[in-house]
């Protein structure tokens, strides 16, 4: 069953939801190069600001307003930013956050600041943003934000909903930032963590027996701790590619040769299952005949680093 709980915090959003033009009436245009793909909605304008590494600021050619629209990337997640502003001596976010808005504004300046934005519907949403693939035009040739973004590892892929048409370039983009440990993939690039060479590895179960929503706690992510000792894990957390997190509590470890399972439901914790509490799947079940090619677990040590992953299928 296709579904994702699509759940970004309101906090992270404060200042970039500003009220939103009304949209001039979009051309059409295909969603991405090569055939077979599906026509898109598209407009035109001009970034003011880039607030994070997945939202940009954008004055839309012809809506006969100079108000600045709040657009959300399509097909990526970056690092949670706390502080917003114009001046990146002011920013402050997670690791990787910054890099990943400082990226960004740079692939936009080379292309002037000007971008296409396009989605198969133009309701789509993420909150009160309008939710868009990006591209910008250099040397002569439109080339795709998100993907640039996802391929550089800056950004986790992350499939929203009903826009799918980049899904899988940018699942493959993913696969690849991930072999070449670029960017997130850096295992220790915010500093060596704990327990560096033990060789952690996180895997999810996205489709458990029967209904998903009836068997919340058959939907896990799975530590397992290859070595020959014990690795304390409090501190460390899981997620998958929305802004959620399990974040293991004190005393909690993966025994030796051993695994800790989060299941996504409630229950009584034990020291190798957990639970996370939640009322919903979370994990994107890989359904081609819904559009829906996949979705990705995630593992980061205390510091913020991406230990491991599973992007799956």
């Amino acid at each position: 069953m296709f579904r994702r709980l699509v759940t970004l915090a309101t906090a992270a959003t404060l200042s970039l939801t500003t009220g939103l033009a009304t949209p001039a009436e979009a051309a059409t245009t295909a969603c991405r190069p090569g055939a077979g793909s599906p026509r898109c909605q598209m407009w035109t304008g001009t970034v003011n600001w880039v607030p994070d590494g997945d939202t940009i600021r954008v004055d839309l050619a012809g809506d006969g307003t100079r108000k600045l629209v709040s657009v959300r990337i399509i097909g990526l997640q970056a690092m949670e930013q706390t502080r917003y502003s114009p001046k990146p001596q002011r920013r402050k976010g997670d690791c990787h956050a910054l890099a990943a808005t400082a990226r960004l504004e740079r692939i936009l300046k080379a292309g002037g600041n000007k971008v296409r934005l396009t989605s198969l519907s133009a309701a789509s949403k993420s909150g009160d943003r309008d939710l868009r693939s990006v591209a910008v035009k250099i040397n002569g040739t439109w080339q795709d934000v998100g993907r640039q973004m996802v391929r550089g590892g800056y950004a986790l892929w992350l499939p929203f909903p009903g826009e799918w048409a980049w899904d899988d370039a940018y699942h493959v983009a993913a696969r690849q930032a991930a072999a070449e440990r670029r960017g997130l993939y850096d295992t220790d690039s915010c500093g060596v963590g704990p327990a560096q060479d033990s060789g952690l590895t996180v895997t999810v179960n996205p489709d458990p027996d029967g209904a998903d929503e009836r068997n919340l706690n058959g939907e896990w992510f799975q530590v397992h701790n290859p070595s020959a000792a014990p690795v304390p894990i409090a501190g460390w957390w899981v997620r998958d590619t929305g802004l959620r997190r399990y974040t293991f509590r004190a005393g909690t470890v993966v025994p030796a040769g051993g695994d800790v399972f989060v299941h996504v439901g409630k229950g009584t914790d034990t020291a190798d299952h957990k639970h996370w509490g939640l009322t919903k799947p979370i994990l994107s079940n890989a359904d081609p005949a819904r559009h829906s090619v996949g979705d990705g677990g995630y593992l980061f040590d205390p510091q913020g680093d991406l230990r491991n992953w599973m992007i799956y299928p």
